[in-house]
């Protein structure tokens, strides 16, 4: 079993009450869930049903605008949330480069963030989508562009975007397991099925090897592995069944 199994509460976004939510995870066994910017509107107040759920909310969620432009917003957040780990989890399509050179000047973006996070005591790294595996006209991967012009910050890998990107994970998880500190824990429907889930499993449910996965995530820095569902039509059901499967491996 992955030493702590966590939740990343996007997946539960449209539930109807957040605190029954976190009563049902740590019912199921979870201990950890992470935050994203949905989430972080009343701290003080989530920081109570975490604790009274007895969960833990190590890593986070945060959006670049925040994490340039607000820190010490960012900072009160991690600080009442108990925060450890922060990713950059997204960019949207406007704003994501069109060239290496671009890609690189992101990665030099990331770096500084970094460099101002571990100052305060924090893990910085980056969260992928699948866009990021798409090679460039000059055929440049533009995720090994941003790992090389941030050498020290982190990789939460988000193992189906990769997977959705047609990259094989399995490769990129064995040649930059150093820089891996999280997983996301997500599976992709065999193809036709989960159309209303926009074509994501319940973890163990879909079409990725995850016992060989994990075998190799092993091999890493990976402390936290979330669970996350993009679009799960039965909230408890998937994270039942995510837990459960990923438990017994």
């Amino acid at each position: 079993m992955p030493r702590r199994l966590s939740l990343q509460l996007y997946s539960v976004r449209n539930a109807r009450s957040l605190k029954d939510t976190l009563s049902l995870l740590a019912g199921t066994g979870y201990r950890e869930v992470e935050g994203y910017g949905g989430v972080y509107s009343k701290p003080e107040a989530l920081a109570r049903m975490l604790d009274r759920a007895g969960l833990a909310m190590p890593t986070g969620h945060f959006g670049l605008d925040m994490l340039e432009n607000d820190r010490a917003g960012v900072m009160e957040i991690a600080r009442t949330l108990g925060l450890r780990q922060i990713f950059a989890p997204y960019l949207a399509e406007e704003e994501r480069p069109r060239s290496a050179a671009g890609w690189r000047k992101l990665g030099k973006r990331l770096s500084a963030i970094g460099e101002w996070s571990r100052g305060e005591g924090l893990a910085f790294g980056w969260h992928n989508h699948d866009f990021e595996f798409v090679k460039l006209p000059g055929g440049e991967v533009p995720m090994e562009l941003l790992l090389e012009a941030a050498p020290l910050i982190d990789w939460e890998c988000d193992v189906a975007w990769v997977a959705r990107a047609k990259a094989n994970p399995l490769a990129w998880i064995r040649r930059h397991g150093h820089r891996i500190t999280a997983v996301h824990v997500k599976d992709i429907a065999p193809k036709g099925q989960c159309r209303d889930e926009d074509g994501w499993a319940d973890v163990g449910q879909g079409v990725l090897d995850w016992p060989k996965l994990l075998a190799a995530l092993r091999n890493t820095r990976a402390l936290h592995y979330v669970m996350e569902h993009d679009n799960p039509s039965n909230i408890a059901r998937f994270a039942r069944r995510s837990y459960s499967f990923v438990h017994k491996i």
